[in-house]
């Protein structure tokens, strides 16, 4: 007789979810479903809204990722403003935006995936977790709170507090950086260095350990999508979409954001509130492709500072040219991590940081924009369409977790074919598929909005608790 396995909730991940593992009569693995179990409804409830308000409003879809829907959506302000942004404001947003890559990947890295990877996937449940984390390397528990602390710390001198800053706005930010602020976060730059470099250390010896779950967890082919800079380089707040094979090949290059829906398409299932992005081109389901860290780094010729850019060399030369392999996010956020700080460094000696230029006044010149920032978790879209008088008529939100959900669906799979063997299930098998999971690190908060129609079901009863009548769609 066929089984089903349901692991519910998924732990250690942002938001609501559950994995079914559905076996054959001979207990093998048949198939493997990811399942997105909660909604939110950002997309529709933005509409008739101003567009001044939508980096607030959208901001608030996350308490992890509030920065970058603030980066997004100001840039679709700035498109429907149609204005430049002074180089001041533009170099504050990435300033913020790189302070967001890093204490997000700090949390991912040392918090939710750190108990698997330091403690062991088949360590004791009650223990593998930040407690027991805390527990077993202390000083490593507190280098990634205090890493995390670092990146946070910098939003809130850019933007005035840690979580939903009220900050960017269209046509650039609210207010610059001060001198202390630019010395309180000079200070603190090193020990995040030290601390970022001695956790890529750490993973490279990991990788000897989990030799079957670096060939198994998310290891196939597919497509990446990310930003780069005019020369290639990698680019996390401006530059153009690039598309990559699993060889290597770009297949769309230097395309710009308002023409994502050329490459783009959207698909749903009954079976989970988080739609199914995937490459036009090659349709649903064949054009599967992957966002965030991994694909970043597939995607650029180089990084474009000095220590991550030999991290990355020697990255490709362990995962290949192009890296295949979910399990190597967590290499790749970390790698990241080091070159964002780099980024900062070199920020904060730019002398234009002081300008006091930092907003572009003007009404409404364009009734549709498209703003795309690269998110922790990959590339993020902010699609408004607005009337006369600048009103919201329409959104649509591209959500780097959303993109990555076909190669999610495919990963639990691929686990579970790899490690899950009925009738007896033994726990550290199903965090393995958990696990596979928390390598994309997903924010599902951030990811299901208005596409499709909600079920819902309503039951009648009477005052002495009879039904009278039930009604669902």
């Amino acid at each position: 007789m066929s089984q089903r396995i349901v692991i519910d909730p998924v732990t250690r991940i942002e938001g609501h979810a559950k994995i079914s593992i559905y076996l054959d009569d001979a207990g093998e693995v048949s198939d493997a479903r990811f399942h997105v179990t909660e909604f939110r409804g950002f997309e529709r409830f933005c509409e008739g809204r101003p567009f001044w308000e939508m980096p607030a409003i959208t901001a608030r879809i996350c308490g992890i990722c509030p920065v970058s829907h603030l980066m997004a959506s100001a840039k679709a302000g700035d498109g429907i403003l149609a204005v430049d942004i002074p180089p001041a404001a533009d170099k504050l947003r990435r300033l913020m935006n790189l302070a967001q890559i890093v204490q997000s990947h700090a949390l991912s890295f040392f918090h939710l995936s750190g108990p698997d990877l330091l403690l062991g996937f088949d360590s004791d449940p009650a223990t593998r977790n930040v407690f027991g984390l805390i527990a077993a390397n202390p000083d490593l528990a507190r280098g990634g709170i205090r890493l995390r602390q670092f990146g946070q710390e910098i939003i809130e001198h850019l933007g005035g507090r840690k979580i939903h800053p009220a900050w960017s706005v269209p046509g650039g930010v609210r207010s610059g950086l001060s001198d202390e602020s630019r010395m309180a976060i000079r200070l603190k730059l090193p020990e995040a260095l030290s601390t970022a470099r001695g956790a890529i250390g750490l993973f490279k010896k990991m990788l000897d350990q989990y030799p079957g779950e670096a060939a198994s967890f998310g290891a196939f082919d597919s497509l990446f999508l990310g930003l780069v800079a005019d020369d290639g380089s990698w680019e996390h707040y401006g530059g153009k979409l690039r598309v990559v094979d699993s060889s290597g090949a770009v297949l769309e290059d230097h395309v710009d954001a308002a023409r994502y829906a050329e490459i783009i398409g959207e698909a749903v299932e009954p079976w989970s509130y988080l739609k199914f992005p995937y490459y036009k081109p090659r349709g649903y389901p064949d054009g599967m492709y992957r966002v965030g860290p991994l694909a970043r780094i597939n995607v650029c010729r180089s990084f474009g500072t000095p220590q991550a850019d030999d991290e990355l060399i020697e990255l490709r030369q362990r995962g290949g040219q192009t890296i295949k392999a979910s399990f190597l996010y967590h290499y790749a956020r970390l790698v990241e991590i080091l070159g964002a700080l780099e980024r900062i460094a070199r920020l904060l000696d730019d002398p234009e940081l002081s300008s006091k230029r930092l907003r572009a006044d003007a009404g409404v010149n364009r009734l549709e924009s498209v703003g795309v920032s690269e998110a922790p978790r990959g590339t993020l879209f902010h699609h408004y369409k607005v009337d006369e008088h600048g009103l919201i008529t329409s959104v649509n939100l591209i959500i780097a977790t959303g993109q990555n959900n076909l190669a999610m669906n495919r990963t639990v799979a691929q686990i579970a074919r790899r490690f899950v063997r009925g009738p007896k299930i033994a726990e550290g098998m199903l965090n393995r598929v958990e696990a596979g999971i928390r390598a994309f690190d997903p924010c599902l908060s951030c990811s299901t909005h208005a596409a499709g129609q909600m079920p819902l079901e309503v039951s009648l009863f009477d005052a002495g608790g009879a039904l009278l009548d039930t009604v669902a769609r």
